[in-house]
């Protein structure tokens, strides 16, 4: 599914944007494509990027496509000039040929990889690139003190069942699948020190993204218990520093595949 079934909220979200916009800037550095006629942001949600995609590419036909309308009512408005559709990313099909897939952050959300990436690369026109970032933190703190909360005692009966995000392939699988259909195939992996202000931050910054399926489950209240348990248990991996400061290291994966001209 796009997105998954989490319920999006892009306040919420965009609260650490200029942290979640620059992966997505350093992916669109790394695109070697100057003037492509049809541009498709995929996962697009709140549309920040979507609008830096028209301003690199004025002259292309961008589409941007995610599961989540209120994702997609804030990004009508960040990008006016593009055109939006809701979809699941397995049933999503573009009506011509593509130039470019672009999605940032967003189909670590969904599994079947082996799956999806041949199928968006049958979207794309002589030439084309798909470009994808991802979040490889599945094996980090930031996710697996959500788990095991779910799974304690207190939260299993309410979360015993959700559903968090599957995580990513290891990165040699998206090489032995890529490769042999591209012409061209660069893979790298950063890690940002995301430098988060506030009371709570590490919390604050999951509680936009990856504690979604868990908050979806449960009542206003028991979000509110949820929120400060996670945020209890996380706070040693991630101490705040003397100056206020709370350092969220961030590993992430990218994917510039090009086909064949």
């Amino acid at each position: 599914m796009a997105r998954s079934a989490a319920t999006w909220d892009p306040a919420q979200y965009l609260r650490f944007g200029n942290e979640r916009l620059r992966p997505a800037l350093d992916l669109l550095a790394q695109i070697p494509l100057t003037a492509p006629g049809r541009v498709v942001d995929l996962g697009c949600g709140a549309g920040n990027v979507t609008a830096i995609l028209r301003q690199r590419f004025p002259d292309a036909d961008i589409v941007g496509v995610d599961g989540s309308e209120p994702m997609l009512a804030k990004a009508r408005m960040s990008a006016a000039n593009c055109t939006f559709e809701q979809a699941d990313f397995f049933q999503w099909q573009p009506r011509h040929k593509l130039d470019l897939i672009y999605s940032n952050a967003a189909l670590q959300w969904v599994d079947r990889h082996t799956t999806l990436f041949p199928r968006l690369l049958s979207f794309l026109a002589l030439g084309g690139v798909l470009a994808v970032q991802m979040p490889d933190m599945r094996a980090t703190p930031l996710h697996q003190v959500s788990r095991q909360l779910a799974a304690s005692a207190e939260w299993s009966q309410e979360l015993g069942d959700a559903i968090p995000q599957p995580g990513i392939l290891p990165v040699m699988d998206y090489w032995d699948m890529l490769r042999p259909q591209v012409a061209s195939l660069e893979i790298w992996q950063t890690t940002y020190m995301h430098a988060l202000q506030g009371e709570n931050a590490v919390m604050q910054w999951a509680t936009g993204s990856s504690l979604r399926p868990y908050l979806d489950r449960l009542s206003d209240e028991r979000k509110s218990v949820f929120r400060q348990a996670y945020a209890d248990a996380v706070r040693s991996h991630y101490p705040r520093r003397a100056d206020g400061t709370t350092i969220l290291p961030f590993h992430r994966l990218f994917i510039a595949a090009t086909m064949a001209a």
